[in-house]
């Protein structure tokens, strides 16, 4: 495709999971820390003074969103390094006490390759089942509890499917056995309510970019009491937990943008499930041996993931691409992986369904417009690459069989 063309092709962006755009109005909260208050909040004048101010305030905002206290929201660099201090720290400061984690298949690669880690260094994990529609049952994750239990670590709402875990019930669970219960909540932060308090949360791992705001910042709440140990060693930023020179600009934004969450929730959860069932219904009806990935009724407010039969998702990826409407086919983290998704195998879909799959993710501002052009090219996307396969070729003959 010419360059003039890709630069004036419309585009239509629905891969909010990978990364949302920054809100305008968080970009101008960040955008005087850039220049006028550019001090190190570490530094013990005026104007560091100023920076450490906007950071305590940007806490208090995060914290406020979950019902946490702002003394136990430690910055991070983002959901990766949130979920590996989790882990890691709890499995060194709690081994005395055991040496077992239980977390699902479905976790992202930063909990699953976190295990990974963790299990050539001693530690047993046990990776949970979960259901068609991607949950996890509660019975089964109580059940895998054992002596030596130290940690149990469920995602709130996976990042492919969208379906949102019984997390209260499980926190309920971690706490009746005095076991500590982590979340990556990163996909749900911000998207939907989430009480640290009633749901019995000790961990929670959020980032900011996939909640309008900035990249290269995120948060671990942990709960007061809780012992850890610093996953990045050097001065005594955090309270001494987590060293190196605060990204105060993208901690200003972050909070800003938890401000904005807080605020428009309600607004912005039904406006993007208008959206979402309005796009599910149309591919369902309208693109024949299309399903439905997550459970229908829990699952993030702007997810939708369906399989297709007799396509590759990166072909209808690659060839919606083309018209200017930008989805994924996953998780972004594991984009350059011929693998299929390990979260699609999880949930019973055979290779080829895993395969022949995309993710539409949508926004606030994503419009009604927007999602039907959407549909339009998928649906173009889909006949043009079952009109050149051979398999759907063969199976069209077939079913032309039967009705003879």
């Amino acid at each position: 495709m010419k360059q003039d063309n890709i630069q004036n092709m419309k585009t239509v962006y629905l891969d909010n999971a990978a990364t949302t755009a920054v809100d305008p109005t968080v970009l101008k909260a960040m955008l005087p820390y850039f220049t006028e208050t550019s001090a190190n909040p570490s530094s013990l004048h005026i104007a560091a003074k100023r920076a450490r101010d906007a950071c305590n305030a940007a806490r208090h905002s995060i914290a406020h969103l979950i019902n946490a206290k702002d003394e136990e929201i430690f910055f991070t660099s983002g959901g990766s390094e949130s979920d590996n201090w989790a882990l890691k720290s709890i499995a060194y400061v709690q081994k005395s006490k055991g040496n077992h984690i239980i977390v699902t298949k479905i976790e992202h690669h930063a909990i699953i390759n976190t295990c990974k880690f963790l299990e050539k260094n001693g530690i047993e994990i046990t990776y949970l089942d979960v259901d068609k529609y991607g949950r996890v049952d509660p019975k089964i994750v109580e059940k895998s509890i054992r002596p030596g239990t130290i940690l149990i670590s469920v995602m709130f709402a996976n990042n492919e499917i969208g379906t949102i875990e019984p997390i209260a019930e499980i926190g309920a669970i971690a706490k009746k056995h005095g076991i500590l219960f982590h979340t990556d909540a990163v996909q749900a932060f911000g998207q939907i309510p989430i009480d640290v308090n009633e749901m019995n949360i000790d961990l929670l791992s959020a980032s900011g970019h996939k909640m309008y705001g900035p990249k290269g910042v995120g948060i671990l709440y942990i709960r007061k009491g809780i012992r850890m140990e610093p996953l990045i060693h050097g001065g005594a930023q955090e309270w001494g937990q987590r060293a190196g020179t605060s990204n105060v600009t993208g901690i200003v934004g972050m909070g800003k943008a938890a401000e904005i969450a807080e605020r428009d929730m309600s607004k912005k959860v039904t406006h993007e499930i208008e959206l979402r069932d309005h796009i599910i219904d149309r591919i369902l009806s309208e693109i024949p041996y299309s399903s439905l990935n997550g459970h229908k009724i829990e699952r993030l407010p702007g997810n939708v993931n369906i399989s297709f039969q007799f396509v590759e998702g990166e072909s209808v990826l690659m060839s919606m691409s083309h018209k200017g409407v930008c989805v994924s086919t996953g998780s972004a983290c594991a984009s350059g992986s011929l693998d299929p998704s390990h979260v699609l195998l999880a949930i019973g879909l055979p290779h080829e369904g895993a395969h022949g799959s995309i993710r539409i993710t949508i926004s606030p501002t994503t419009t009604l417009e927007e999602v039907n052009y959407a549909v339009d090219v998928l649906k173009v996307s889909v006949e043009r690459l079952r009109s050149i396969s051979p398999l759907y070729d063969d199976f069209v003959k077939k079913e032309v069989k039967k009705d003879v």
